[in-house]
């Protein structure tokens, strides 16, 4: 069976094949339904993509932290325009791999019957709709083509992660559903007010209706009343159907948690194709960088504590119970001692970009809210990222101080329009997760990946998946005897690293 497995994975991973082949975790990585610790189910079993086809015996291969094989499709399979794909595990940090992936192509449609006016999240409860995953709707092939691309990099265990892989889109897909109305007429800005049903509300006056006094101060000029009212695009309209949909999914995950086990956190980084625009979602440290004609356009930005320092200072200076008596929400150079007290030392708060000195008092003596530089930032000691999914149960290590507050699910989300500029074959959108970019800079990216198509037949349908891994492999590096390492020999990359490469022609004949 081994010798099968090996042969298998030989393919799947471009002939990387390792020396040695070890089952040493008991994790029951083939996908076996294990209980959390308080015996509650997992609310879906662990895995790895759907798309890549594991049998239950590649996918425990692929646990193995000595070899960190590298998957990719298979040849012959095939996701939306023909999209790259690849990820390896990690050196040892976590028992799995704690990425996960999404590729799948939806139709936006309105919603039918019992559904109509169910998907909407009620932002003033804490009610979560049923969500709509119809397996019938992408036979039929009917409604606003959408596509997704998702990347979800988990900590403190993959629960979070799987289950935003799993229902993410699906939320995306059917909030949008809620407007498809006005999807269906992009000329028109869409209506301030929807009455209950969905459709246009229209302010109309019953016959014999009293009309109530008219106020002398009143605007009568119909001009000057449509210019006070502010015009929302259509495309501002889709950017917060993407946010509130984040915002969706955090809130299932913590109510879902009550029935299942749901471990950890994820960072979540989503790609949405629709009517020629992508929108490029991100929450966390993830990356996505588009390269066109060799240069890089950035779709990201990083939230860190370092990134955000003033926003998590800020709520820490209106609501300091949440720092638990614990922590300071001013920042400092270094930590202070108490002989110092008295004395004057650099410091900043959330009004503040640069520095200036302060006296010393008692109250400064607490632990920093955010401490550490670069990738050693910390929020309360605790997480090095500051927006994501999950998270819900995190504590300040022995102590009963929640730091989920301080988190966010709001993704930014940053607009390309596919159809005001020309792509050629080369020209794509790479989406990784943070073990990609914490060893490869933006522009190193971007002349691996064009250099390695620049050589590919253009015909080729693997030519993203092969970049994708090229791509993954120059970023893990080879192992020697002092740990992975670079080709100019510096540590690689040891963190799970999952990659899409996704041509930007794609749109072109696969709408």
């Amino acid at each position: 069976m081994i010798s099968k497995v090996k042969n298998a994975m030989s393919n799947l991973v471009g002939g990387m094949m390792p020396h040695g082949h070890h089952h040493h975790h008991n994790h029951h990585a083939g996908g076996a339904q294990t209980c959390g610790p308080d015996g509650l189910p997992p609310r879906f079993p662990y895995g790895r993509p759907e798309f890549l086809e594991l049998t239950p015996e590649l996918l425990q291969y692929s646990t193995e932290h000595a070899s960190r094989p590298v998957l990719t499709l298979k040849r012959g399979s095939r996701l939306p325009w023909r999209t790259g794909y690849a990820e390896v595990i990690n050196a040892g940090k976590s028992m799995l791999n704690e990425d996960q992936a999404c590729c799948e192509k939806l139709f936006v449609k309105k919603p039918s019957g019992k559904h109509r006016n169910s998907t909407l999240l009620d932002n003033n409860t804490r009610r979560s709709p049923p969500i709509s995953v119809d397996a019938s709707q992408k036979r039929d092939g009917t409604g606003i083509p959408l596509h997704f691309w998702g990347v979800f990099d988990g900590h403190a265990g993959s629960g979070a992660a799987i289950m935003a892989s799993k229902l993410l889109h699906h939320l995306i897909k059917d909030r949008l559903g809620e407007i498809c109305h006005l999807l269906e007429n992009p000329s028109s800005a869409p209506p301030i007010c929807l009455a209950k049903n969905g459709n246009p509300f229209q302010v109309e006056s019953k016959k014999g209706a009293s009309q109530e006094p008219e106020d002398p101060d009143a605007v009568c000029d119909s001009s000057v009343r449509f210019y006070m009212e502010k015009v929302v695009s259509l495309e501002s309209l889709i950017m917060g159907v993407i946010e509130t949909a984040f915002k969706q999914m955090d809130d299932l995950i913590e109510k879902e948690k009550a029935s299942y086990a749901i471990s950890g956190g994820c960072c979540a980084l989503a790609a949405i194709h629709l009517m020629g625009k992508l929108y490029v979602a991100n929450a966390g440290d993830s990356r996505a960088i588009i390269i066109r004609n060799k240069e890089v356009i950035p779709m990201t930005n990083e939230f860190t504590p370092e990134s955000e320092r003033q926003r998590l200072q800020y709520l820490g200076f209106l609501r300091p119970e949440l720092l638990g008596n614990e922590f300071t929400h001013i920042e400092f150079p270094r930590r202070i001692q108490h002989s110092e007290l008295g004395k004057k030392m650099l410091y900043r708060d959330h009004t503040m970009t640069g520095w200036a000195y302060k006296t010393i008092i008692e109250d400064d003596l607490k632990f920093p809210l955010i401490y550490g530089e670069g990738k050693k930032a910390r929020v309360m000691a605790t997480i090095g990222v500051t927006r994501g999914l999950g998270d819900h149960d995190l504590k300040v290590y022995n102590s009963n101080i929640y730091i989920k507050p301080f988190l966010s699910c709001v993704p930014e989300v940053k607009v390309y329009n596919l159809e005001e500029n020309k792509h050629g074959p080369d020209d794509v959108l790479v989406m990784g997760t943070d073990g990609l970019w914490d060893v490869t800079t933006d522009r190193d990216v971007a002349e691996a990946v064009s250099t390695y198509l620049s050589c590919c037949d253009p015909s080729d349908p693997m030519r993203y998946t092969l970049a994708a891994q090229d791509l993954l492999m120059r970023s893990r590096g080879v192992l020697k005897e002092r740990g992975w390492r670079l080709a100019n020999d510096r540590l690689g990359s040891g963190d799970d690293i999952t990659v899409f490469v996704i041509p930007l022609v794609g749109h072109e004949t696969d709408t």
